[in-house]
């Protein structure tokens, strides 16, 4: 009996083991998935008891099938089938079901507006709740009902929880104005009433939302805020993150709209009070965690400030580098507009806008262009480096970037000229197009800067720009890009004509012109139109050099026979107009004009007036991708970050020439109260005064003031105790005496009685004189 017993204890110790390690991994697995994982994964046939288990009893039950139907429109399924079964539990005396009914009810209240109004009863009811979170959720629900006949009843609902002694139900109550407004227009006059009641909240958590209300209900109505300016300005601090950016703006178009702007009178700057305690409340938001309340503080301080305050916004923008790439393409858009304004601001820090190579595209543009706007004499030999190096990058864009990059930088810093040059020059023999392409189009408008003011001879340059045009001359068949290609053939013309000393095969011209013009006419029909169009101007051009050589008449003569019969209207243009200029040189060259074909109509110039039309008739160089961005472009607006103009453009109101009164923003708590007016003292107190010890050492014999004798002296600690430790030897002293006095005597009982009053008066004497009073 003893082995069965035992037996039966070993296997159900077993069977139990097994049961909690089994119980164990359950609740384990349910841990990490989580709670409401399981009715995200669970398949859509499960839905089937929904409605069963939403007329159950059991609150647990509701609540299971509430969170199945949460997910599933959070999967993005249509439940509506389910409203009335939804509507029947608004009244749920479990919270946890209240909420999702209450979810649910935003979701679908538009769609069934008969069955949402059987529930705005029970809203109404829930005004009431003792819970403010109930109160909140009730007011939210019935807010986002979007049927118009129930205006009324969200007005009245709202104005009663403006007055609720919750902050959290008065803020649900301002972020309730704008669906109300949408909802119905009309109630404006009652919402702006609520607006006013809300902006005497001294509530932190409510008065951001409350400028939320505000710019979506009466943006233009800053009179309002003449009593609250100075009170909002001081609770700015206190205000939740999200609060602070709205509340911002409005402060800013407040500021910009009633008050003085600052103004620099000689080396001070006169900033009006009201201005300055603005961007002092705004200052310290630039130690906030959230990045969009240091950028709202940085458009105040821009927008706002005098310049002496724009330097403060420079460290806070160039942290926000470091916070993540989004929100470093925010903040380089912010810093890009600043930068252009001060450049000097930023010069200190361009190490921080060094590329990485995990950068955005446009985040590395971006950088390149704000390092061209801060270079400077100091900087430009760490900056153009790093602009060499960019040029290899993978991206095409960037590279390209980089090395236009470099071109403005030859132009900003005329040092760097020399070495901009050696490198463009290295990039020609590189084995990739863009590079190429880039390089070659950054050298035709560096040359002609060159060349056009004469700065070579001065800048001591190892090669002169002519000899640069060579060398891209003897590359024009390994340069494929149509642009680049354009703009070798350009440069050969425009500067064909040989200088005064140097010997040429052909009068007047350089040696490498005429085969460019060769090489380019043999691949004429295969070239673009923007390579066309160069090309028929290089043979004019080169014509009207050296019209007496018989090679160069018959490449133009040729050339412009195939640009009569072009597809392409603009060669065909461009070709008649300079074959009726040539026409007064050689009356060889064939007339595009079909009309007349014999017979040349107008004016005919000579060759020195076809020279001049033709080299010095071309306009200077236009940059077509400004570093600069756009003047009109704001902080906060989003085409500072697309690049694009967009049709909600915020839009910040000029500063007024006079400001409204500042004693409109004038306070019971900003007047002063009446300085105390002092009473003449008595002769008692007087002499209580001067009894008075005195904490400060002196040694001043005539302290008598007001009828007082001179004779009087202020006494420090030290000295008071060291003349009481004294006096209270003396009376050691002279107890002993009258004790030996007294031993020799008869006792009296008059005379103890006396001495003991005496002894009392001493005491307390005594006691007044151990405890000074301080003045």
């Amino acid at each position: 009996m003893s082995g069965e017993y035992l037996n039966s204890i070993t296997e159900n110790a077993s069977r139990l083991g097994l049961r909690l390690q089994e119980s164990l991994s359950e609740h384990t697995r349910d841990i990490a998935r989580g709670r409401t994982s399981p009715y995200y994964d669970s398949p859509d046939d499960k839905g089937r008891d929904i409605r069963k288990q939403l007329d159950s009893s059991s609150d647990r039950e509701k609540l299971d099938a509430m969170k199945r139907l949460i997910a599933l429109i959070s999967k993005g399924r249509n439940v509506s089938e389910y409203f009335a079964q939804v509507v029947k539990n608004v009244a749920s005396q479990n919270l946890e079901i209240r909420k999702l009914v209450y979810i649910y009810l935003l979701r679908y209240a538009e769609q069934e507006p008969d069955l949402a109004l059987l529930s705005i009863n029970t809203f109404q009811k829930d005004l009431t709740d003792s819970n403010p979170l109930i109160r909140a959720m009730a007011l939210r629900v019935l807010s986002g009902i979007k049927v118009p006949m129930i205006g009324n009843i969200v007005v009245l609902a709202i104005k009663k929880c403006a007055a609720d002694i919750s902050p959290y139900v008065r803020k649900v109550a301002a972020l309730a104005i704008p669906k109300c407004y949408d909802l119905d227009t009309s109630h404006l006059s009652s919402l702006i009433e609520i607006i006013i009641t809300l902006l005497r909240d001294r509530s932190p958590l409510s008065i951001g939302s409350v400028a939320v209300a505000f710019d979506a209900i009466c943006p233009t109505r800053l009179d309002l805020l003449h009593k609250h300016y100075r009170r909002l300005c001081k609770t700015l601090v206190d205000v939740d993150e999200w609060g602070q950016i709205n509340l911002l703006d409005l402060l800013l178009r407040y500021s910009r709209s009633m008050l003085l702007r600052p103004v620099l009178r000689g080396e001070e700057e006169d900033t009006d009070k009201d201005v300055k305690l603005l961007l002092n409340s705004a200052e310290p938001l630039f130690f906030s965690r959230n990045p969009a309340v240091v950028l709202a503080a940085a458009r105040v301080l821009y927008y706002a400030g005098p310049p002496s305050y724009h330097a403060k916004i420079v460290q806070p923008l160039v942290r926000l580098l470091s916070v993540s790439k989004e929100i470093e393409r925010v903040a380089l858009a912010y810093i890009l507009i600043v930068a252009s304004a001060s450049p000097g601001l930023f010069s200190p820090f361009y190490s921080r806008f060094i590329l990485s190579s995990d950068d955005l595209r446009q985040v590395k543009i971006d950088k390149i262009k704000m390092m061209l706007i801060i270079v400077t004499f100091d900087n430009y030999p760490t900056i153009l480096r790093e602009f060499i190096d960019y040029a290899e990058d993978i991206d095409d864009e960037v590279a390209a970037a980089s090395i236009r990059a470099i071109g403005r930088c030859a132009g900003v810093i005329p040092e760097s000229v020399q070495q901009s040059l050696t490198a463009l020059i290295g990039m020609i023999n590189s084995q990739h197009d863009t590079i190429i392409n880039a390089a070659v189009v950054v050298l035709k408008n560096m040359v002609q800067a060159q060349l056009s003011s004469r700065r070579s001879t001065i800048l001591g340059l190892s090669q002169s720009p002519l000899a640069i045009i060579s060398q891209l001359a003897q590359k024009i068949d390994s340069i494929r890009n149509p642009q680049a290609r354009a703009c070798v053939v350009w440069l050969v013309g425009q500067y064909a004509a040989s200088e005064e000393g140097t010997l040429s095969r052909l009068e007047s011209v350089t040696d490498w012109a005429p085969d460019v013009l060769r090489k380019m006419a043999k691949t004429f029909s295969q070239e673009e139109s923007v390579v066309k169009l160069q090309v028929v101007t290089l043979a004019a051009k080169l014509f009207v050099l050296c019209p007496v050589d018989r090679t160069l008449g018959l490449l133009n003569q040729y050339i412009f026979l195939l640009a009569r019969y072009d597809t392409n209207y603009d060669v065909r243009d461009r070709a008649r107009i300079l074959s009726s200029l040539l026409s007064g040189i050689d009356s060889s060259i064939p007339v595009t004009n079909a009309d007349a074909p014999s017979e040349r109509e107008g004016v005919v110039l000579r060759r020195e007036q076809v020279k001049m039309v033709l080299f010095e008739g071309k306009a200077g160089v236009i940059d077509v991708d400004p570093v600069v961005p756009d003047p009109h472009v704001m902080l906060g607006s989003s085409s500072a970050v697309t690049g694009k103009p967009t049709l909600c453009e915020p839009i910040l109101p000029d500063w007024l020439e006079k400001g409204v009164e500042s004693s409109l923003r004038d306070t019971e708590e900003d007047i002063a109260p009446p300085p105390v007016v002092p009473t003449a003292l008595s002769s008692a107190e007087q002499q209580k005064m001067r009894e008075r010890v005195s904490l400060t050492p002196t040694s001043r014999p005539d302290a008598g003031t007001q009828g007082t004798s001179s004779k009087v002296l202020l006494t420090d600690l030290d000295r008071f105790y060291e003349e009481e430790e004294e006096s209270e030897e003396d009376e050691s002293e002279s107890d002993e005496e009258s004790g030996d006095a007294q031993d020799d005597e008869p006792a009296d009982d008059s005379t103890d009685e006396g001495s003991a009053d005496e002894s009392t008066s001493e005491d307390e004497g005594r006691d007044r004189i151990h405890r000074p009073s301080i003045s």
